[in-house]
């Protein structure tokens, strides 16, 4: 009677895992579309020509997954654009990955422990549909738009010649699919890593102590970051004016700039410049300090120059930090020495401050030369940040091998399982 049952097991159980995966796959989807839409709305992209705005928002989703989007551009014989952009807008990527990585685990919040082919049985399917989806979101993702050049030579030969300037994107499908993979197999391995009530594949489950609680308090320290960021975001919205651009950024570039914080707050340094027509929306502190034709060091030292309030980067980091050691430590089984809470949570942040450094540097350059001479009508412009890797790598870990160890020593009046209090004495009379 079982092995007549266990076909239909296997039949029923597959097609719930495909039913789990297009639900997480649409969802993660549909919310990383309207975060994006809604925030290219706030910049004003519903005003471009061509019925463009979908493709636009497509774009974006496109790169939110770690896609590659290619710039393009020319006029004919008379000009060519050289133009290139590298930028994940964090905020759509971050919504896309809670919502598809806590429906992947809803299904298997159930037991501690599973067979590694079950995991792959839920993973497989989810993979292979939001390829299919980010496949769909490329052929989507491609526009060209006419330039508007102003009082220059490039406009008069156009006019002459009927060959307008022209500036477009396309997503480019492998390098989309290949990247868009390494992303949702990373999600996927981080919601593992992270959830306390995910199963493991048994040879696994004795690094369940050493990996899981420094893994969720150090995503914990990241959303507390984008959280703290909303809240100022609100605030200068609220009392600054340009809303509509503050609300731009908030959703499509708040981790952007609140991690970089983390980084620069934790001793850290990126190194980039601004130059031309266009810029940084926010901070203007940051847009300041890298303005010029030379490359610039950003850290709380040059950015305090500028503005002396930069030194709270420093103590907000401390405080946050702190209490990440602090959860860290109470989510930890008893046992685990303050050494050891140092060594784990300093690794974890080490991790995610490279992370960090590979998906928030931008990198964005235009410029249009009439006939491969020089730049033309002020169009050109150049915006680079990169981070000083292994400074900010090297930090991090010292942070939070710091912070890991006082937060075990803040731990340990606070009652965790695996910790057997003894027996209070007991008086006979």
């Amino acid at each position: 009677m079982s092995s007549a049952s266990s076909p239909h097991q296997v039949s029923g159980g597959s097609a719930r895992a495909w039913r789990d995966a297009l639900v997480a796959v649409v969802a993660g989807f549909a919310v990383m579309t309207a975060v994006a839409a809604a925030g290219l709305a706030c910049a004003g992209a519903t005003a471009l020509p061509g019925g463009a705005f979908p493709r636009v928002v497509a774009a974006v989703v496109v790169m939110a997954v770690g896609g590659s989007v290619e710039v393009t551009g020319g006029a004919g014989f008379l000009a060519e654009a050289d133009a290139s952009l590298s930028v994940l807008p964090l905020s759509v990527s971050l919504a896309g990955a809670l919502t598809a990585g806590s429906l992947f685990l809803r299904p298997l919040h159930n037991r501690a422990v599973a067979r590694p082919r079950e995991l792959l049985a839920h993973a497989v399917p989810l993979v292979l549909l939001w390829l299919l989806a980010l496949t769909g979101a490329g052929l989507l993702a491609r526009q060209s738009f006419g330039i508007a050049t102003g009082d220059s030579p490039v406009a008069d030969l156009a006019e002459l010649l009927d060959s307008s300037p022209t500036v477009g994107f396309r997503a480019a499908l492998p390098a989309t699919l290949f990247f868009g993979l390494l992303w949702v197999l990373g999600l996927l391995l981080i919601a593992l890593l992270i959830s306390r009530r995910a199963p493991l594949p048994a040879r696994l489950v004795r690094f369940h102590a050493a990996v899981r609680p420094a893994a969720f308090a150090t995503v914990a320290l990241l959303l507390a970051y984008v959280a703290l960021g909303v809240g100022v975001g609100l605030v200068v919205a609220a009392t600054h004016g340009h809303a509509d651009r503050t609300f731009a950024v908030i959703l499509l570039g708040l981790p952007n700039l609140v991690w970089l914080a983390l980084v620069l707050g934790l001793g850290g340094a990126w190194d980039g410049k601004v130059e031309g027509p266009f810029g940084l929306p926010v901070p203007q502190l940051l847009d300041e300090v890298l303005r010029g034709h030379d490359p610039s060091r950003v850290d709380v030292a040059t950015l305090a120059r500028h503005d002396s309030r930069a030194w709270w980067l420093v103590a907000v980091a401390a405080v946050l930090l702190l209490a990440t050691g602090f959860l860290a430590a109470v989510r930890s089984p008893a046992g685990v020495r303050a050494w050891q809470h140092a060594l784990h949570l300093g690794v974890s942040l080490a991790l995610a401050t490279l992370a960090v450094c590979l998906v928030a540097g931008v990198q964005a350059r235009f410029g249009l030369s009439l006939l491969g001479i020089g730049d033309v009508g002020g169009l050109g412009g150049v915006v680079e940040l990169r981070p000083v890797l292994w400074r900010n790598v090297g930090l991090a870990l010292v942070w939070g091998a710091l912070a890991g160890f006082l937060g075990a020593l803040l731990a340990r009046p606070v009652h965790r399982s695996g910790l057997v209090e003894k027996p209070s004495a007991l008086t006979n009379g």
